[in-house]
């Protein structure tokens, strides 16, 4: 690890620093290595650096503790996933509070083309499993990633069913990845790690504790295209997921259930208040998110006229398999999420892109053609 990034891993391990501060002293600063370089006098004036955060980063104490981190997460084979890092999972990185840092080991791909979250109770009836199984099996076309939580009921069902179906899993934990919770998870947790992976924002060996929980949560809601509540009580994680997803403007499904099932009430709540879209078999999920229709992989070269802005999109696009999530599209080019969707908007006035469910772009089909 080079100097920068050695720095970078160290301005997250100064109490009382977080994701949003770290960005700060970056922009006032430049880089990760001169926020440690600036006098303490100078630290003070930016907005929101008091005296004692000052002192705290001008100690270099966590230089040395970041030093150790690295060599412990190197040999228990954790990566860190920095912000700015290309690897970093595109779909986290454009919502407002995206962890700085994330801790991950396993080999699956976070920036594939469909990922879906699974959420729901802990305590899932053998309906909320039976679902689970047959939603999962039935996306098995489409070789989505899986993620959920790693906990008890839902969550471990879909960790497994994506195992069972050669799917990769992912799962988002609410402490450290050596710290397995709960502990009979274990077993699932190094079999994902054979075709998935762990994912948390928690130091290695950090306790999972209450308020980590939400947190989590909305890792669990950013890195997916959409998310399916499959059973869920009238209060619970699954809904604080599904609220999040709405709000990150992510597709939420839910699984109704019968009247007389505490743990289908809030997925009935969820469909009644038009925050969820119903959900009864995969088929809804291919259907609200597009994917029955692949496109091909040859384009035409003859556009409408394009200016040099929408032509790098188009040319993003082609080498995309001509499909490409929002988020994607404005990481890929380097441009600011409100000016891609201007340029996309003005691309589908000019019939060159179709806007599909979960802010997917896709070029018209009059577009292509087979080679």
């Amino acid at each position: 690890m080079n100097q920068e990034r050695l720095a970078l891993l160290a301005l997250h391990l100064v109490p009382g620093v977080g994701s949003f501060t770290i960005r700060q002293l970056i922009s006032y600063c430049g880089t990760p290595h001169r926020v440690f370089s600036t006098p303490k006098n100078k630290l003070i004036k930016i907005p929101g650096i008091g005296p004692a955060l000052a002192d705290a980063i001008t100690n270099h104490s966590s230089m040395n503790k970041a030093g150790e981190l690295l060599g412990n997460a190197e040999q228990k084979n954790v990566r860190l996933l920095f912000h700015t890092d290309d690897d970093y999972p595109d779909r986290l990185r454009h919502i407002p509070d995206s962890p700085s840092l994330l801790f991950y080991r396993g080999n699956a791909d976070m920036n594939t083309s469909k990922v879906i979250a699974i959420v729901g109770t802990r305590k899932a009836t053998s309906y909320g499993r039976g679902v689970t199984r047959e939603l999962v099996e039935g996306m098995r076309s489409h070789q989505p990633l899986i993620i959920s939580g790693l906990a008890y009921g839902i969550d471990a069902e879909a960790h497994r069913s994506a195992i069972t179906n050669d799917l990769s899993t992912i799962g988002v934990m609410a402490g450290g990845i050596e710290y397995i919770y709960p502990a009979s998870h274990r077993k699932l947790a190094a079999d994902m790690q054979e075709n998935g992976g762990l994912l948390t924002e928690n130091g290695i060996d950090s306790v999972p504790d209450a308020s980590r929980f939400p947190a989590r949560n909305r890792i669990i809601a950013g890195l997916s295209d959409v998310v399916l509540v499959i059973e869920a009580a009238e209060r619970g994680g699954a809904l604080i997921t599904a609220s999040i997803a709405n709000d990150y403007d992510r597709e939420v499904m839910a699984v109704p259930g019968t009247v007389y099932n505490k743990y289908s009430a809030g997925c009935n709540n969820l469909i009644r208040r038009h925050r969820a879209h119903l959900l009864s078999k995969a088929e809804d999920v291919e259907y609200l998110m597009n994917w029955t229709k692949e496109p091909s992989q040859t384009i035409k070269k003859e556009h409408p006229p394009l200016d040099t802005e929408e032509q790098e999109l188009v040319s993003i696009l082609e080498s995309n398999a001509g499909r490409m999530h929002l988020d994607r599209l404005s990481w890929a080019s380097r441009k600011a999420v409100g000016k891609t969707a201007s340029l996309l908007l003005q691309l589908e006035f000019k019939n060159v892109v179709v806007a599909l469910p979960g802010k997917i772009f896709e070029l018209r089909k009059q577009l292509f053609q087979e080679p």
